[in-house]
């Protein structure tokens, strides 16, 4: 009986929360976008983070608490996505992304939206291997990679920072990893599981 009352809960709060809504529909145009052209637009992540910046401020008890609460968000997700970036692991589309989802979120929810995100990446990755049959190749640059930053840390020598495009199985569109981690998290946060 609980778990349908928090069903109930969370078909009220899609319905009723006009600042999900929106979210999940950016995400999922972000997503489309991202499989179909391998490119998340601008206008969608700044217009997003505008949306959650001024909505947030407005529907909060006190405007100053909603937009830090917002750019706490938007900070967080930038900040923990940034270094993937320059390291040449995802597009800055995928960074400002999770920065606009931060700004929906807040920093703890955003936290979790990384968690569930680099998860639905992780399976994503796999599946993407052993579709292409490239699975073996997958884990041994896994393999490679965490050795180098092993014998970077042990030696306090500091990485490259690039990745060898030849090496690379594939271009996997992370919007689409951000958008299935974040409406998961956001669905069990509402659920009560998280």
């Amino acid at each position: 009986m609980k778990d349908f009352g928090a069903f109930l809960d969370l078909l009220t709060m899609l319905a009723s929360d006009f600042r999900m809504g929106g979210l999940f529909v950016l995400l999922l145009m972000a997503a489309v976008s991202d499989w179909r052209f391998y490119r998340i637009p601008n206008w969608l992540t700044f217009g997003g983070m505008a949306f959650a910046l001024i909505y947030g401020t407005l529907a909060a008890r006190t405007p100053l608490s909603g937009a830090a609460l917002a750019l706490g968000g938007w900070g967080t997700g930038l900040v923990i996505m940034l270094p993937f970036y320059a390291l040449g692991i995802m597009g800055a589309g995928d960074v400002k992304l999770m920065a606009m989802v931060g700004a929906f979120l807040g920093p703890y929810q955003t936290l979790q939206a990384i968690l569930f995100t680099c998860i639905a990446g992780g399976v994503a990755a796999i599946v993407f291997a052993i579709h292409r049959r490239r699975l073996g190749h997958m884990l041994a640059n896994v393999r490679a990679a965490a050795q180098g930053i092993a014998v970077s840390g042990i030696a306090g020598v500091r990485p490259s920072g690039t990745i060898d495009a030849r090496q690379s199985i594939g271009k996997l569109p992370y919007g689409v990893c951000i958008c299935a981690g974040t409406v998961a998290q956001v669905l069990a946060h509402q659920l009560g599981y998280v």
